[in-house]
């Protein structure tokens, strides 16, 4: 069975991909997001030459085959790319098997716990305490990650004071028995993010997430060795070589890979493997509610060292409104604080035809 045809479907935001073969059997995914306009490029100059004429039951090889084929490339854009390519054939393969993707990947669809995941900076200790308080209430999460820092803030707040501020607010407001996280996205040298954990700590906040810039894992390690909440990285790093280094330099408690960035399920999969041979737990970055979110559902249904939840943003059109509409239904319902992993084959889930009619359309054929 042989690839015949690969489209894109997608806009500066979102871009789908179809995978179709020769008997006409498809199969649906999707390009990172951001800059999807630019991935998209990518996907068809550099990623879809080498995957046309290829068997998807040997996709794992066609996957390095184009890291070869394309190694004066290495890096986010290429990965990011390879991720249209692989998220399509998992569909295609669930499709002609009529499994669910976390079935073939040896789990099984049902339900499972997510986390609240904001992603505001811009927002009061108060109001950030009063969202979360409403969804607790309403939709029974147990768990919820809130922002602290400045995004690559070299130890600059969002403004003065706004951390000292908001992790007791918003701890107090949830209560006990709620698990709480939160996320420095590469803010702090290690002096400033031992001193910002140890407030977490004295306020029951067991997840510290990217403390320092995300590249530097010594600083990250530092940062580990002096507390005694997790810490957790991962979600930008898209080469093998960079994972080892986290792993070797002792970095953090928990992994973070995003099936986008990183370049597929098949790519996260090693990762996983790496983290299971190392006694690491994955918790996979998934911050919007595109394709990458499902995806990982399916994942962590069937990994043995899968994290204690999903993470699930709470964004909506306000904050992300590309992601409106692309799917019929509603494939990320959460009840009791669980999302569900659906049985029907591939992803389960259909992408909104009004979004394909008003999408960029691009193919490369055999």
């Amino acid at each position: 069975m042989k690839i015949t045809r690969l489209e894109t479907f997608g806009n500066e935001f979102v871009t789908f991909t179809r995978v179709t073969t020769e008997d006409g059997a498809t199969g649906w995914g999707q390009l990172s997001t951001y800059n999807a306009d630019i991935t998209t490029e990518v996907f068809h100059r550099q990623v879809a030459r080498h995957a046309l004429g290829t068997d998807p039951a040997e996709l794992e090889d066609t996957l390095r085959r184009i890291q070869e084929r394309e190694h004066k490339f290495p890096g986010s854009y290429l990965r990011r790319a390879q991720a249209g390519l692989d998220t399509a054939i998992w569909d295609w393969r669930g499709k002609a098997a009529g499994l669910p993707v976390t079935s073939l990947l040896g789990g099984s669809p049902g339900r499972l716990r997510a986390y609240a995941s904001s992603m505001k900076r811009d927002i009061t200790p108060e109001d950030e305490a009063a969202r979360f308080v409403k969804l607790r209430d309403a939709k029974g999460f147990t768990a919820f990650k809130w922002r602290v820092g400045a995004e690559c803030g070299r130890d600059q707040d969002e403004w003065p004071g706004r951390t000292e501020a908001v992790v007791p607010v918003v701890a107090r407001a949830l209560g006990e028995g709620i698990d709480k996280l939160v996320d420095g996205n590469s803010c702090y040298s290690p002096r400033r993010a031992i001193e910002v954990g140890r407030i977490l700590q004295d306020n029951g906040i067991a997840h510290f997430e990217e403390p320092c810039p995300y590249w530097e894992y010594d600083q990250t390690a530092e940062v580990r060795a002096a507390l005694d909440i997790d810490v957790a990285g991962g979600e930008q790093d898209c080469e093998f070589s960079s994972w080892r280094l986290m792993i070797e330099h002792q970095a953090v408690d928990i992994l973070q890979p995003d099936v986008m960035y990183l370049g597929g399920i098949a790519r996260t999969l090693e990762v996983c493997r790496m983290g299971e041979r190392a006694g690491l737990p994955v918790t996979p970055h998934s911050a919007n509610l595109s394709l990458v979110t499902m995806c990982t559902m399916h994942l962590l249904r069937a990994i043995p060292n899968a994290g204690k939840y999903l993470e699930f943003s709470i964004e909506g059109p306000d904050y992300y409104p590309w992601q409106d509409g692309l799917f019929l239904g509603n494939p990320y319902a959460i009840d009791d604080g669980c999302a569900t992993v659906p049985d029907a084959p591939g992803w389960g889930v259909e992408i909104n035809p009004d979004f394909l009619a008003r999408a960029t359309y691009r193919s490369s054929e055999l």
